[in-house]
């Protein structure tokens, strides 16, 4: 117990160092003034084409790949980042495609709008940038097998997806945003929200057991390493987006859990 509490405590240290590095990172960008309120291409001399508001952004994102790209390289594993830009370029299509549908007023069936929400919704690219710097269990073979849309990955996806959805389409539709899975479902199927929403938690309950299946039958392609980290990012939702949108309006629960759990009390030993 000395050894597990010793353990937390050096671990919550460190999440204080990465934080704080985050927060100069973040002021830096100064992201107010730069950011009032990304497509396939991967080049710096493409940023003139930009608006001013995005250059700092583009910018940025060219920058950190390349960090990670350096550090990667000295490991042998360069083929690391590849596979990350490629998710970061894939995040950006999918985020014109539901630009698109904003304005043209689009209220797309749902089965034009989850696949490209399944994505938007930012698991795929987490799930594949957590990865990158991991130990020697994570190989080639697993981005690979990432890419090619495993029952875990989307079962994690959906639950992001829908989670996110029933919480903060109300206030997403007030200030404009695209259609969510609600509107896209009670326009498709003529049911009220409240059937949209038994519907949605239906399917969140059957990805949690296809998430329960995959944990259970790690493979030398799909480590229990990795398998975690799709399963962990499930796990955020309920702390985000069960029952209220904490995500975008961050309550005293999320602030509880977050600031005092895990950042500011140690454990005594």
């Amino acid at each position: 117990m000395k050894f597990a509490k010793l353990d937390f405590n050096m671990v919550q240290h460190l999440h204080k160092e990465e934080l704080s590095k985050i927060n100069r990172w973040w002021k830096c960008l100064d992201v107010s003034t730069n950011f009032p309120f990304i497509r396939d291409r991967w080049d710096i001399n493409c940023i003139d084409q930009l608006p001013d508001y995005m250059k700092v952004w583009y910018s940025e994102v060219l920058n950190v790949y390349k960090e990670m790209e350096d550090l990667m390289s000295k490991e042998g594993k360069s083929y690391n980042v590849q596979f990350a830009i490629k998710a970061m370029k894939q995040q950006s299509q999918v985020y014109h495609a539901e630009a698109k549908w904003l304005h043209e007023n689009y209220i797309p069936t749902m089965e034009e709008y989850m696949p490209i929400a399944l994505v938007s919704c930012g698991y795929p690219l987490l799930t594949i940038a957590s990865c990158v710097g991991m130990d020697d269990s994570i190989t080639e073979e697993t981005f690979i097998w990432a890419f090619n849309d495993p029952k875990i990955c989307r079962a994690s996806n959906t639950i992001c997806r829908l989670m996110s959805d029933i919480v903060s389409h109300k206030f997403e539709q007030e200030r404009g945003h695209v259609s969510s899975a609600v509107e896209c479902y009670m326009k498709q199927h003529g049911v009220s929200m409240q059937e949209a929403y038994n519907e949605f938690y239906n399917q969140i309950n059957n990805a949690w057991k296809d998430i329960n299946e995959e944990c259970l039958k790690p493979t030398a392609a799909t480590p229990r390493s990795a398998l975690n980290r799709i399963l962990n990012l499930a796990r955020v939702m309920d702390l985000f987006h069960k029952g209220e949108d904490a995500y975008t309006h961050v309550g005293d629960a999320a602030k509880t859990s977050i600031n005092i759990a895990l950042l500011i009390d140690s454990i005594p030993i």
